[in-house]
């Protein structure tokens, strides 16, 4: 039996929020299971963690080791600072803590790579001073990965905010998009949470690869263009869809599954706006009278509605009163005979999985998507925040697996007639059963490239053939630390990288 030193390790670095944590996760299964590696995952935290947190990290297997860096400090920080910019300082804040664990941890395990995730690239000065490889895992769509490498090249060539641009922009190998569709932290170039995509998009070139959790049935063109080789661009492994099979969580959600297992099957539509996700009051109130219009058969998680932003749950802040409250007077009474209405959580992997679900309205979250992929599960898109928008255009427009309802561009809201219109559209409408053919042979193409034969089995052994082959990081190249233009390699270089924030 092969010693700790002698098994290939690597470490990872999720960004905070549990859709960047359960992805790597998967990932870390995978390339156990398959590949006999060895995983540590090193967690940022700015303060103690959520219980789900918990019951999530303490139902890992075995192989699977995991630390928490100490809190870092945000007395500094505004009230309102966005999410971008607080996940990336949480990482960079954590980097003497990271250094001063990963360092044990290489003395004793042949520690091979450290892996970060979309906003944890400040931790490439790190790997490359200790001298083991930096990888990024990439857990959105192949289609925003395509931006971020676009990005810096579109940052100097465009003048003015790219939602004012009057046509639309093109992403490599991917649909054109409208610059109001993007990413929320591009919506405002002066903004701190751009300064900081940009910041860490400038660094992809560091990276010696970067996982994608997509696969080419699902965006072909997207993964097309990252995977044709150009100077400087990281070598891409889409090994996607990973997706968490089982939420270990203690709560077996039994209510939902028994109603479940009463209703006819590809009946029910699941409705839930992910971990983060929430709605102003006045807009819950329309999508429960949407519900109520379409008399269609639904199953709803329901958290406590936020007037100011529609991210208020992603850093695990929930209210303790009960959701239930703010729903209209005679909801639960009337729909009682169609419909489930959940406060907080319910086991979504199980749902999906079912054969009474026949739908899913969802906010786009990537996690969420190949969840319903992976089931066959076609969706109602309505995208809420970060790169959603995004997604909702590609799941609409160019997979065509998704039907989205119109937003009211006054109030920015989606009345309840439009709500009941989408639902009954999908689950009983012809361009419901156009969605739901695509979408099964979606769900075909991932159970295919799964497979043993199959593109992201192979693109996984790839990536773990060329990390067991890995020594001591000897040779950095220089146009990978400035970012700019030419290859020049520096020989038995132990230099730490010192990115300055972008001014």
């Amino acid at each position: 039996m092969a010693t700790q030193s002698e098994v290939s390790h690597i470490a990872i670095l999720p960004s905070p929020g549990m859709g960047h944590l359960i992805p790597l996760v998967e990932f870390a299964k995978r390339i156990f299971l398959h590949h006999q590696f060895s995983v540590t995952l090193i967690l940022p935290t700015d303060g103690p963690i959520s219980s789900a947190q918990k019951i999530f990290l303490n139902s890992l297997p075995s192989s699977i080791d995991y630390h928490l860096l100490p809190p870092v400090n945000f007395d500094d920080l505004p009230e309102d600072v966005k999410i971008e910019t607080r996940i990336s300082l949480t990482v960079t804040r954590s980097l003497p803590s990271l250094r001063e664990i990963l360092k044990p941890i290489i003395e004793s395990k042949k520690t091979v790579a450290l892996v970060v995730d979309l906003f944890g690239t400040d931790a490439f000065d790190v790997a490359i001073d200790l001298k083991i490889s930096p990888y990024i895992f990439f857990p959105s769509t192949a289609m925003a990965l395509s931006l971020f490498l676009y990005l810096p090249k579109l940052d100097e060539t465009v003048s003015c905010e790219y939602r004012e641009l009057p046509h639309p922009i093109q992403i490599p190998g991917c649909t054109p998009i409208h610059g109001k569709d993007l990413l929320d932290p591009v919506q405002n170039r002066k903004d701190e949470s751009y300064k900081w995509l940009l910041h860490h998009t400038k660094r992809y070139g560091m990276a010696e690869g970067i996982i994608a959790n997509s696969f080419k049935e699902l965006e072909g063109g997207a993964i097309g263009a990252l995977q044709k080789e150009e100077p400087g661009k990281p070598t891409v492994y889409p090994v996607g869809p990973l997706i968490q099979m089982d939420s270990g969580s203690k709560v077996d959600g039994s209510e939902c599954v028994t109603w479940l297992d009463e209703q006819p099957r590809g009946s029910v539509l699941y409705i839930s706006y992910g971990s983060g996700g929430t709605l102003s009051h006045e807009q819950l109130i329309e999508v429960a009278k949407g519900l109520e219009m379409s008399e269609q058969r639904f199953l709803w998680v329901v958290r406590c509605p936020n007037d100011k932003i529609a991210n208020a749950t992603f850093f695990n802040v929930q209210d303790s009163t009960n959701p239930l409250e703010f729903l209209p007077k005679g909801f639960l009474e009337k729909t009682k005979g169609f419909g489930l209405v959940v406060p907080n959580w319910a086991p979504q992997a199980r749902i999906l999985s079912h054969e009474s679900t026949g739908g899913f309205l969802t906010h786009c979250g990537w996690n969420s998507t190949l969840e319903s992929v992976v089931h066959g599960v076609p969706l109602i898109a309505w995208p809420l925040y970060a790169e959603q928008k995004m997604n909702a255009v590609m799941l609409s427009e160019d997979v065509k697996v998704a039907l989205r309802p119109k937003v009211n561009e006054e109030n920015g809201m989606v009345g309840r007639l439009e709500i009941a219109k989408v639902v009954k559209g999908l689950m009983e409408g012809e361009e419901g059963k156009g969605v739901r053919s695509r979408m099964k042979d979606l769900k075909d193409a991932a159970a295919k490239v799964l497979s043993e034969d199959g593109s992201s089995t192979k693109a996984l052994a790839e990536l773990a053939t060329k990390l067991k082959k890995k020594k001591d990081l000897s040779l950095v190249r220089e146009d990978q630390l400035s970012c700019h233009g030419k290859c020049c390699w520096v020989q038995n270089s132990p230099m730490s990288l010192v990115v300055p924030f972008p001014s």
